[in-house]
């Protein structure tokens, strides 16, 4: 089973996590460019991943239910909402995820190529 960590160790994977385990995060987007880099497919509708706390510790296990490649201009509302981070606006999420991804060194534009993931809460196994 492949692994899944959302966001930068520490407070924020604690967060993005605790809002998986509540139900409230159903989908999270990455960077085309990370899976390149990283030579790993994409992942597939039905596929289990385990998802990983701050120390590589198993959290829970998520089921895909989605995935779309879009360019950080292209991403829609209902899947910004998705993410469940508590952003108001589609506005509010790219402001925020620019933000993000600038701040580790990987600025982007309106035509970045984005993996989006939905998934299910499956369990603790």
């Amino acid at each position: 089973m492949r692994a899944l960590e959302l966001g930068t160790s520490g407070e924020m994977r604690e967060r993005l996590n605790a809002l998986v385990l509540a139900g409230r995060k159903t989908a999270t987007t990455g960077l085309l460019a990370e899976y390149v880099e990283e030579t790993e497919g994409l992942e597939f509708a039905g596929e289990r991943l385990a998802l990983l706390g701050n120390d590589g510790e198993y959290v829970a296990t998520i089921e895909i239910t989605g995935v779309e490649l879009a360019p950080f201009g292209g991403v829609t509302w209902e899947h910004a909402a998705a993410e469940g981070e508590g952003d108001r606006s589609l506005d509010e999420w790219r402001t925020g995820h620019s933000r993000f991804w600038a701040g580790v060194g990987t600025p982007v534009v309106e035509k970045t190529p984005l993996v989006c993931l939905r998934f299910q809460l499956v369990g603790p196994s």
